[in-house]
């Protein structure tokens, strides 16, 4: 009998060692090697510039390398997979977004993992916000002229919308001003632009990124932003709640996470060193220059945050009848 009692007893005592260890590694002083930075998308795209600008400013605060791994695939769920199956040592860390952490649970039937049970959010890098446009000729000036217009001819009035995320700020806006319209799919955000500039739809829907360049060359005109308040990224353009559509707000996100099960210490490491370059001002211009607006908030609000922001984006996905992919 004593030696099943010793094999009942050993993976309690193996958990036990490692959980020493890990303690001991924090005690000999975090971070002490390399850190890997999981980024969900390829190479060049606009969440791993911003991922590598920030990675290197981390590495200056912590005195460590932090080593950006590109794990592209399936709108980002094959890194965010990837990420949370790594170890929960405080070495491992990605940077996710509103699709990986909240739109893709309702968009994919399967994952891979949980967004929120399988990760601890450490910082928030900023938002990325939408804008609703039209060509300068139109006599809609505002949200609210095209609320009054889409009321009054139901489906009548066309809108370009290239992503999923123009898709529901649409659909938020559909709902929040009661004003249909008609969503026409391009394949992407040049092609939407072209498609408004040639006169083949009237409206359209995008990244403040994507169309910053048009708004500033007056190719269009802005009606109005999606974060809740008007964007730094696009000054003297009101927000969609300003103009009356209350309790509007849909934006694009990207936030640092961890494996869930990393120590409290190494987060709290993290996220000190990240929320202090962040709140330079020269890495504060430069992330508006990447069309990211700066935004801090704490650990503990980052989980109220993602909660939240997962409700929203699978209610928008589920009334608009979008179906998973397999």
């Amino acid at each position: 009998m004593r030696p099943l009692k010793i094999l009942r007893f050993l993976p309690r005592a193996l958990m036990g060692l490692t959980l020493v260890a890990a303690t001991t590694a924090m005690a000999q002083g975090y971070p002490n090697k390399p850190i890997r930075l999981i980024v969900p998308y390829a190479v060049g795209q606009g969440t791993d510039i911003a991922a590598r600008y920030i990675g290197d400013e981390l590495s200056k605060e912590i005195k460590q390398p932090v080593i950006v791994d590109n794990r592209p695939g399936a709108g980002g769920n094959v890194g965010t997979q990837a990420a949370a199956r790594s170890p929960a040592d405080g070495y491992n860390i990605m940077i996710g977004t509103n699709a990986t952490h909240a739109a893709n649970a309702y968009l994919y039937a399967n994952t891979g993992f949980d967004g929120l049970a399988d990760f601890e959010p450490i910082a928030m890098v900023g938002i990325l916000p939408l804008v609703f446009v039209t060509k300068p000729s139109n006599a809609i000036n505002s949200m609210q002229d095209l609320v009054k217009a889409a009321r009054a001819k139901p489906d009548g009035l066309n809108i370009a919308v290239s992503t999923t995320t123009c898709r529901l700020a649409y659909e938020l806006f559909k709902s929040r001003g009661e004003a249909p319209m008609f969503p026409i799919d391009f394949k992407g955000s040049a092609q939407a632009l072209t498609g408004v500039l040639g006169d083949q739809v009237e409206f359209m829907v995008d990244t403040i990124t994507s169309l910053r360049a048009a708004v500033t060359s007056n190719q269009v005109k802005a009606l109005g932003v999606t974060s809740a308040q008007s964007s730094k990224l696009l000054p003297g353009v009101k927000s969609l709640a300003e103009q009356g559509i209350s309790g509007y707000e849909l934006v694009g996100w990207t936030v640092f996470y961890a494996p869930k099960g990393t120590p409290q210490e190494a987060l709290n490491v993290l996220a000190a060193a990240l929320n202090k370059a962040m709140a330079r001002a020269d890495v504060q211009e430069k992330l508006l220059q990447l069309g990211i607006e700066p935004q801090r908030k704490s650990m503990d609000e980052l989980k109220a945050f993602g909660q939240a922001e997962k409700e929203k984006w699978g209610k928008l996905i589920q009334g608009a009848g979008l179906k998973p992919a397999t």
